[in-house]
This record gives structure tokens, C-alpha cells and sequence, in this order.
């Protein structure tokens, strides 16, 4: 007697896929820049005093070599992650491209700010302005000058035409890097003081997140920031790595700059040496609303499909 299968296709190929993706090695995500330097290509005496840096409780100043010597901020140092992966414990290990995870990688000698000063304002040497206040908190019955408001909002980089007189020339300019979720980066820090002369295995758990990176924190920028600036007839501009770009699934592009909301510039890191250097990508248009559904990852249901929900939960709990 032949026994027919009860799943249907579409169960047929969910297995299939869960069955692929469980042969795939695990990836585990780690350091690939560490202040500036990619640790697969350090020294191990670079590797122990970075990791003596990174797990030191006393403030250290550390130069960020993109922001022109300046104190670097990043906790611990880390700039991008890559993935991590490998067949079996004897197998060469194997190193994604890296995620950026603190938004000073993208000042790397200022190529995204010719970039953007070229498309946006026709000029490859912009004047560039930090940390532009732009939201202002509410106070019920109150008018506040804007020196004396509270500011609750800024627009990370302005960018000004240098020749521009009496009207400003300008757009403006925001830097998204990724998120990572998982376990923190002190174990590895430590495995690296421990073990500096082998390019090591991440020590936990961790992936970038994009859900947190795009819906929780750009998304709220766009939308609070993007009708105000059109409104004035500006621009803006947003800079994020190539990796973050390929989560927006379903963005449709404009094709010209003149009829969208924001320009994306994406960039990518090639190989220079033994470093990493910033390098551009694509520039990509979009309008706002399509934006907003690519960085959600998704559209609402039909009201009849969603009412349809309602009316099943309804049987149930009668």
C-alpha cells in the first residue's frame, strides 16, 4: 500500500528551506575594525594592546582615525562587525565584509561628503556643519526663542554650497549605521587579550540589527524630519553601508533627484592594503511613503483579510 505525503507544496518547501538552512555552517558575528585597523591583519602585540584598551575601566583617549584625530567615542572601539564562519572546528575560518556599527566609519576622508556636496549641491568641497538642531520640544502656552527652546531633534550634518550668498545653498545629511543585538563584546575582548596571535572565533552570539536600526531609530528621523525640510524645498540625504541598503526590500527607486524625497547614498569598504577604505556604491532616489513600507518590511492587509482575522478569533473565544 503506497502512503501519499499530507503536506502540501508550500509545507514541502518550507521544510526544504529550514532543512538547507540548517547544513548551512552557523555565521557568528565579530570584529572587523578595531579603531580603525582590521584585526585580521594585526600584529598579536597590537591585537593585546587594543584588547588592554577595550577592557580597561579607567578612560583612555584614543584618536578615531576617520574623525581627523578626535577622541573616539565607541565604546570598546569597534567600528564594523563581519561574520564569522567555518565547517567544523579544524575548518579555515571564513570573514564576511564588514557592518557598519558606529557612524564616525563613514567620515573615512570625507568621500561621503564630496559625494553628496557633488549630487546634491554641485560641489565637491561643501562646507559641513555638526549636530544642526532641528526639533524643538513643545511647551503648552509658551513661545520659545530658538536659542532658549529645548531641542529634542537634530539633523546629524548640514551641508552649505561654499559660494553661497545671499541664499543659502544646503541639504541635509544623516549617517545610519546597524545595531547589533546578542551577546556583548567584552568576552571577546577579553579571548583576544588572552589569545592575541590567532585571528579569533567570535566568543557569543550576535548579529546586526536592522529591525531595530531601521523601523526603531531611522524611520522616526525620516518621518519627522523629511515633510519639513520638502516643505522648505530641501533634500535629504542618507548615507548608510551596502549591507543595511539590501534590507530595503521593495524600494522603488526615482529616477531623478528633482522628484524624490531622499537620496541614499550607499556606500562599500574595499580593500586597501591591510585596511578597509570607504568607497562609494550607489546613489539611489526614493519618496517618503515608499521609504516608510521598505523600512518596515512590509504593507497592511486588506481590510477584508484583517476583518476576516477578527471574525476567526471571534469563533474561537465564543
Amino acid at each position: 500500500m503506497r502512503i501519499r505525503s499530507t503536506h502540501m507544496p508550500n509545507e514541502l518547501d518550507r521544510h526544504a528551506k529550514e532543512k538547507t538552512q540548517a547544513q548551512r555552517p552557523p555565521k557568528f558575528f565579530g570584529i572587523a575594525e578595531w579603531y580603525g585597523q582590521d584585526v585580521a591583519c594585526m600584529t598579536a602585540e597590537a591585537r593585546r594592546s587594543l584588547a588592554e584598551i577595550a577592557l580597561s575601566k579607567k578612560v583612555k583617549i584614543v584618536p578615531c582615525p576617520f574623525r581627523g584625530g578626535r577622541k573616539c567615542h565607541k565604546a570598546g572601539g569597534v567600528c564594523t562587525l563581519r561574520s564569522y564562519s567555518r565547517e567544523d572546528a579544524h575548518d579555515q575560518l571564513k570573514l564576511g565584509s564588514p557592518v557598519t556599527v558606529c557612524p564616525s566609519r563613514f567620515f573615512d576622508r570625507e568621500e561621503i561628503f564630496r559625494w553628496v556636496g557633488e549630487v546634491m549641491l554641485g560641489t565637491q568641497t561643501p562646507k559641513v556643519l555638526g549636530e544642526i538642531r532641528f526639533l524643538q520640544r513643545i511647551t503648552e502656552g509658551k513661545e520659545q526663542d530658538s536659542e532658549d527652546a529645548d531641542f529634542i531633534g537634530r539633523i546629524d550634518n548640514i551641508l552649505v554650497h561654499p559660494e553661497t550668498s545671499p541664499r543659502l545653498h544646503w541639504c541635509a545629511l544623516e549617517l545610519q549605521a546597524v545595531y547589533f543585538s546578542g551577546k556583548a563584546m567584552a568576552p571577546d575582548f577579553q579571548d583576544i587579550h588572552e589569545h592575541p596571535d590567532d585571528i579569533r572565533f567570535p566568543a557569543g552570539k550576535r548579529h546586526p540589527d536592522f529591525r531595530s536600526s531601521g523601523p526603531k531609530r531611522l524611520l522616526p528621523q525620516l518621518l519627522s524630519k523629511v515633510p519639513e525640510l520638502s516643505r522648505w524645498g530641501r533634500k535629504m540625504a542618507v548615507c548608510v553601508d551596502e549591507s543595511f541598503f539590501a534590507e530595503l526590500v521593495g524600494l522603488e527607486e526615482v529616477k531623478h533627484l528633482s522628484n524624490a524625497d531622499i537620496a541614499w547614498f550607499v556606500v562599500k569598504y574595499e580593500r586597501e592594503g591591510g585596511s578597509f577604505r570607504l568607497a562609494r556604491s550607489r546613489c539611489f532616489y526614493s519618496k517618503l511613503d515608499n521609504t516608510l513600507k521598505a523600512l518596515t518590511g512590509g504593507v497592511p492587509l486588506p481590510q477584508e483579510a484583517f476583518e476576516a482575522q477578527i471574525r476567526a478569533k471571534l469563533t474561537s473565544v465564543a
